[in-house]
């Protein structure tokens, strides 16, 4: 060994650790093996940082858990193909159609029968909804033909023409129209008339003939359509009332009443 620098420290000739001196520390970066920080020792897995990571916990395989959710995935399948009540599905089919408006016993009839319900369960349910009151047309008649004639202005003739095709029978749709009476419904046409005058622009021929036509696609008869338009334009001026004297109310209703015929 002559010539060469004894090594100390590390290395192949270090001397051996004397009595005094301080234990050697591992390396920075490596830990000793079997330590409680070792990742290869299964006791220093936290099961709940398992959990967590996705790592299964000692003693829980992955199959393990992979078995357990397929199980609950099968259990929540077989649950939802288990065949449901049809009385149970019909009425959480009415209860969505009520929750939007009111209907009529005709138009859940329908809506079930849409959705695959049979006659019989569909009579059972709405039976009941009847007994205490879920569905009452003539409730319904009444609603509809109070909020349509002061909301939209609409006449009994058009009133009758929706009730009808809500399935609303002529007995009871009449007895709700039998409310609007005939002094009501010139007081509303004379009342829309007169709003749109505010507005119209033209000739006072074509004014008085389209606002006839508008009372008429609301379903006011003939007469009292001519009859609101030519006082409403009366009253708006000398002009206009000279247009309207010249206006036989009565003999155009005729000829209004022929034409519909």
């Amino acid at each position: 060994m002559a010539g060469r620098r004894a090594r100390t420290g590390r290395g192949w000739d270090a001397s051996p650790p004397r009595a005094g001196d301080a234990t050697p520390r591992p390396r920075r970066g490596r830990r000793a093996v079997g330590s409680a920080t070792d990742p290869g020792d299964p006791a220093s897995t936290d099961p709940q940082e398992a959990s967590a990571s996705g790592v299964p916990a000692p003693g829980v395989s992955r199959g393990g858990a992979g078995a357990t959710r397929r199980a609950r995935g099968s259990a929540r399948d077989e649950a939802a193909a288990a065949p449901r009540d049809e009385a149970e599905v019909a009425r959480e089919i009415c209860l969505r159609q009520l929750a939007v408006r009111p209907r009529t016993r005709a138009e859940l009839t329908a809506a079930l029968a849409r959705r695959g319900i049979s006659e019989e369960t569909a009579n059972q349910v709405l039976d009941r909804y009847d007994e205490v009151g879920i569905i009452d047309d003539a409730a319904f008649a009444r609603a509809w033909v109070s909020s349509r004639h002061i909301g939209r202005g609409l006449a009994r003739r058009a009133l009758a023409n929706e009730l009808r095709q809500r399935g609303v029978d002529g007995e009871t749709a009449s007895a709700a129209l039998s409310e609007l009476d005939e002094a009501t419904e010139a007081e509303t046409a004379r009342a829309l008339v007169e709003r749109k005058l505010r507005t119209a622009r033209g000739e006072p021929d074509a004014v008085f003939r389209r606002l006839v036509g508008m009372l008429a696609r609301k379903g006011y008869p003939a007469g009292v359509a001519i009859r609101a338009v030519k006082d409403a334009i009366a009253a708006q001026s000398a002009e206009a009332a000279e247009f309207a004297e010249q206006i036989d109310a009565d003999a155009l209703a005729d000829a209004e009443g022929e034409v519909d015929r």
